[in-house]
This record gives structure tokens, C-alpha cells and sequence, in this order.
């Protein structure tokens, strides 16, 4: 149930009365900050600062008041934290140097439910197909069939420190496009670009 303040605190909110959202902004910024700097690094934790900010005004039209504002915000904080972590443990684990057997065994862990995997893996699919052909099928012999560098060497007839440079250099795209892709949003939630 919300107290008389946060039932007036919402009223001028909703009524998009700038000097309350400061009110508010300046009466929880130091603790929802130190409170997501508890599970992130700095950047992350400022990142996720604003973006539950801005998730927070534009939930208000449809807060029910079950908790009070500052239990709303902080659900909010707390849930774009965890999709932050998630991010960047899936991100770690997707094109690390260990086995893919290892690899599989992990995202299990991270991962939350079938959904989750499916979701990962068709973003993962669809930046292949934005990448150079020779980086994709590098990628692909690697990561999803599981073959070393050598023998990816025969198949792409290419000497083996080549090879090498040519899945590094894979790699580094595919970093770079998806985290591209991740901080432009343009997923959408069943993975396909918008």
C-alpha cells in the first residue's frame, strides 16, 4: 500500500511535474547507485542506474501501487542488473578458448530456461549472417562443430597462422557487432533485428 507522501510524489510524477522526478532522482541516487554498485563494476552499474530511471517514469502509468515507489524503482534497478550480468557471463562464456562440451555446460548454468538458450543462440545466428563469409565459416567450424585450428586450416585452405589471424580477427567481429547490436537495442525479444 503507498503512503500518503508516495501517493502525492506519484500524483505529480504522473502529472510529469519536472522538480518532483528531481525530488525523487536526488532522494535515491546515492543508494540505488551503491546498491547496484554492489553487483556490478562502475560502468555497468551507471548504465543500469539511468536505464531504471527511465524505466521507472515510463512504468509509472502502470504501477498499481502494490509497494512503494522506492520498492518499484529498486525491482526495476534489480531486474536490469541481473540482465546485465547475464549479458556479460553469456558474452565471457560464448567465445572463450575452452572446450565446446565445457562451453555448452556453462551456458546451461547462465542461462535460465530453454527460452533463454534459444533466444542466445538465434542472435548469435543472426550476426553470423551480418559477418564476412570466410569470418562466419570459421566461426561456425570452430564454435558449433568443434573442430581445431588445424584441421579448420585444411578445410579453408589456409596455412595454420593464417587460420589462426583469420579467427581471431573473426572473433573480434562478432564482438563487436553483437555488443553493437546489444547497446543499439536492436534485438528484439525473440532475436530478430528491428
Amino acid at each position: 500500500m503507498l503512503s500518503n507522501k508516495d501517493k502525492a510524489v506519484l500524483e505529480r510524477l504522473l502529472q510529469k511535474d519536472e522538480l518532483a522526478l528531481r525530488e525523487f532522482y536526488l532522494e535515491h541516487k546515492n543508494a540505488l547507485m551503491e546498491y547496484l554498485l554492489r553487483q556490478l563494476e562502475y560502468q555497468d552499474a551507471e548504465e543500469v542506474f539511468q536505464d531504471s530511471f527511465i524505466a521507472f517514469i515510463e512504468a509509472l502509468r502502470s504501477f498499481k501501487g502494490q509497494a512503494s515507489l522506492k520498492t518499484f524503482l529498486y525491482s526495476i534497478a534489480k531486474r536490469k542488473a541481473i540482465d546485465k550480468i547475464r549479458k556479460k557471463r553469456v558474452k565471457k562464456i560464448l567465445f572463450s578458448h575452452l572446450p565446446s562440451h565445457i562451453v555448452d555446460s556453462l551456458a546451461i548454468v547462465f542461462l535460465k530456461d530453454d527460452l533463454d538458450k534459444k533466444h542466445i543462440a538465434h542472435k548469435i545466428e543472426m550476426i553470423l549472417s551480418k559477418l564476412p563469409n570466410d569470418y562466419a565459416l570459421v566461426l561456425r567450424l570452430k564454435y558449433k562443430e568443434g573442430y581445431k585450428v588445424a584441421e579448420i586450416s585444411e578445410k579453408v585452405k589456409l596455412p595454420f597462422k593464417a587460420t589462426e589471424s583469420l579467427l581471431f580477427r573473426a572473433r573480434k567481429a562478432f564482438i563487436e557487432k553483437y555488443s553493437s547490436y546489444e547497446r543499439q537495442g536492436l534485438f528484439t525479444f525473440e532475436g530478430t533485428l528491428r
